[in-house]
């Protein structure tokens, strides 16, 4: 028995010298310690799961929730997870026998020549009632290993779905900061063009009494005109931002003429786990994913590789058939048949090696995009981090600067009511100021905006499952919804 199994085995086909290059990164061997060892910043936990709710704005809580209950991009997510669910169930399917059962009625009518009496001219009536089994033993795990890969590809597509809902939270927020800063800078415009109107007018009072000249006039009717079109460009900027929070929100433009001013946004603390590389894995999606995707693609080799070996399958076949009806029922029309079958892959033109060559080389690209993946999360990480620290620092300088702008104004101003000096001095310093608090005004925004973008670099507050995956039989996926994620968080020859 055992010489008959070499021999089986011996005449296979050889994937011998086939074998995957991709060699996952290890984390150990990346830092970011360095990278970011002069930022301010506090060690602290990851980050919650409702994150936005830091930025102090209820009205922001009620746009995501819209948005996550709404949004196209979560239907289409959630679609890609049902059809991962049925590539499950396809593939489990294989791991059990099939079971067919078939009735059949037939009537022909037999000639002279088919009839070897030669009678013929007779009509025959012929029933049949089976009931059929084939079975694929799976000796080499080929089928398990392919049901193995499919739960490992609706992993990852359920991650995707998690993702999606973060990288939607994430847009819906920046772009609600976004209408923030666009707010405050139309707050600046409106005070700089009533700024640059009370100068046009004190320049044509000189100019009518003869005290200044005709290019003073003309200068300050620009600068009226300059201030016109910024002020138009900041209601643009708020209309706009309305619209693209409207579609965020799965509803039409004119869903964005509701949502109402945003209070003033608090930048979240500098905060930052203190093992990021190794915990990584576990919180952001698109690693998570990628770790998935990986598995997935090794189970296929192992599913590949069963092809080079021998195939049992037993087929079996029970039932009636008779061309008497009073006899279908009887002993003597009972039809019942047994074979196993046996498939050996001596020769298929190089298809086997070519189909593992080609699944081996799915799973390079598989890890070398888990380990681009990886290499770009910390990458992410280190510029928010390293970009926060240097817009704290310019903050700092223009909060200096701010109050400096404020005490020449107030200093003009004061000199003004002493007659010491003219209106056209305290307007003048009075444009410095708006001019610095502008500046502060887009550093806030720009601080609060790579906040939340770090946030999503540290995966949003999402706690996943990235480790290899051990499988057991039971039930698909189920697509988790929006609340939810807000609530939880070598070659042989064969």
């Amino acid at each position: 028995m055992g010489i008959a199994v070499i021999t089986l085995l011996g005449g296979c086909a050889n994937y011998a010298g086939i074998k995957p290059q991709g060699e996952l990164t290890r984390l150990s061997h990346l830092s970011i310690e360095q990278a970011v060892g002069n930022s301010p910043i506090t060690p602290a936990a990851w980050p919650d799961r409702q994150w936005w709710k830091a930025l102090g704005d209820p009205t922001l809580d009620e746009l995501i929730r819209e948005a996550l209950a709404n949004s196209p991009d979560i239907d289409v997510a959630q679609a890609r997870l049902r059809s991962a669910n049925a590539a499950i169930g396809t593939a489990h399917s294989q791991l059990f026998p099939s079971i067919d059962a078939s009735a059949e009625v037939s009537r022909s009518r037999v000639s002279e020549v088919e009839d070897p009496q030669g009678v013929g001219n007779y009509r025959s009536t012929t029933r049949a009632l089976t009931t059929s089994l084939d079975f694929d033993f799976d000796l080499w795990g080929g089928d398990r290993a392919g049901w193995s890969a499919a739960l490992g590809e609706a992993r990852a597509q359920e991650v995707d779905y998690r993702a999606a809902a973060l990288t939607l939270s994430v847009n819906v927020a920046r772009r609600y900061v976004s209408l923030a800063n666009a707010y405050a800078v139309r707050d600046v415009a409106r005070r700089q063009l009533k700024r640059a109107r009370r100068i046009n007018r004190i320049n044509q009072e000189l100019h009518q009494a003869g005290l200044s000249n005709r290019t003073q006039s003309l200068q300050s009717q620009v600068t009226v005109s300059s201030a016109q079109q910024s002020l138009e460009s900041a209601e643009q900027s708020i209309r706009s931002n309305r619209i693209s929070l409207a579609i965020l929100l799965g509803k039409g433009p004119d869903r964005g003429s509701s949502i109402p001013r945003p209070e003033p946004l608090s930048p979240a603390l500098m905060a930052l786990p203190s093992v990021v590389p190794a915990e990584l894995i576990g919180h952001r999606p698109d690693v998570v994913a990628a770790r998935w995707r990986v598995e997935a693609a090794s189970q296929r080799i192992q599913q590949a590789k069963a092809q080079f070996y021998p195939n049992l399958n037993l087929t079996a076949m029970a039932g009636f058939r008779s061309a008497l009806g009073s006899y279908f029922f009887e002993d003597a029309a009972k039809s019942r048949s047994v074979t196993p079958a046996i498939s050996l892959p001596i020769f298929q033109g190089g298809r086997l090696r070519a189909n593992l060559d080609s699944t081996e080389a799915d799973y390079d690209l598989a890890v070398a995009q888990y380990n681009q993946t990886v290499l770009s999360a910390l990458g992410e990480v280190t510029r928010n981090i390293t970009d926060l620290q240097s817009i704290a620092q310019q903050r700092k300088q223009q909060q200096q600067a701010l109050e400096s702008a404020r005490n020449a104004f107030n200093l003009a101003l004061e000199r003004y009511r002493s007659g010491i000096a003219d209106y056209v001095t305290v307007l003048s310093s009075e444009q410095q100021l708006l001019s610095a608090e502008q500046t502060l005004a887009n550093l806030r925004t720009r601080q609060v905006d790579q906040s939340v973008q770090l946030v999503q670099a540290l995966g949003g507050g999402l706690q996943l499952d990235a480790s290899v995956p051990h499988y057991d039989a039971g039930g698909l996926l189920d697509a988790p919804n929006p609340e939810m994620i807000n609530r939880d968080s070598d070659g042989s020859s064969g």
